[in-house]
């Protein structure tokens, strides 16, 4: 007996296989992202942590760039691969143990370890959330079905997990090279914490952002000041 259609709520997103309203800036940002990697790669002392710690922001310069014409992303989209390419590419210029901002929080609300790394897992659900959400919005059946939340968050969580994976392997396979990149600072729970901020940024996301991003999808012009 077959399942039948997917439940579909009131007021479905736009249909699948349209192009979002398009970003004005979309060529600034990319080459801002550009700029931010070879300055931070000429700032570091790591180059090794440098690399593995910004593969990420290069695959979200290398997403903006051939996504351009084939398959424009939203303008909300393009600002949060931005963004959280700005954050990865910060944490790799000074390791995330030795972030200044997480420094200057540490000694303004006496932490014990720098959490500067805490930003970068909460924005590896949050950013995600919205790149899952539009590709399946986009490309599945699941435009306004009540399923489209729930598979974003664990598509989130599922990466986040792959990430602390990836972390692992590292250090199994150059050792002691990958402590930086690893960055626990002592917290046997690290791992967990990580993947919970991510889940909690997911959350954060489905939360506050659909009805802009649905806007944007279904082709809404940005607004002019």
């Amino acid at each position: 007996m077959s399942a039948g259609p997917l439940p579909i709520s009131a007021g479905a997103g736009p249909a699948a296989g349209g192009d979002p309203a398009p970003c004005p800036e979309r060529g600034l940002l990319w080459a801002l992202t550009l700029l931010a990697l070879a300055v931070s790669l000429w700032r570091t002392a790591d180059r090794f942590t440098w690399f593995l710690e910004t593969v990420p922001a290069m695959l979200g310069l290398a997403l903006m760039w051939a996504t351009r014409s084939g398959f424009p992303l939203s303008r909300l989209l393009y600002w949060l691969i931005f963004v959280h390419s700005l954050v990865l590419i910060l944490g790799g210029t000074y390791t995330y143990a030795k972030v200044p901002l997480g420094e200057w929080a540490k000694e303004w609300f006496g932490f014990t370890r720098n959490h500067y790394d805490r930003i970068g897992h909460f924005m590896q659900g949050f950013a995600p959330a919205v790149l899952v959400r539009e590709l399946l919005v986009r490309r599945s059946p699941l435009a306004g079905s009540r399923w489209l939340a729930p598979l974003v968050f664990c598509a989130c969580l599922a990466f986040s997990a792959f990430y602390e994976l990836i972390e692992w392997w590292s250090a199994l396979a150059v050792g002691e090279d990958a402590e930086a990149f690893l960055g626990t600072q002592g917290d046997p729970w690290d791992t967990q914490t990580d993947m919970f901020l991510a889940a909690v940024g997911a959350i954060v996301a489905l939360w506050l952002l659909p009805r802009l991003h649905e806007r944007q999808l279904a082709g809404e012009r940005p607004s002019r000041p």
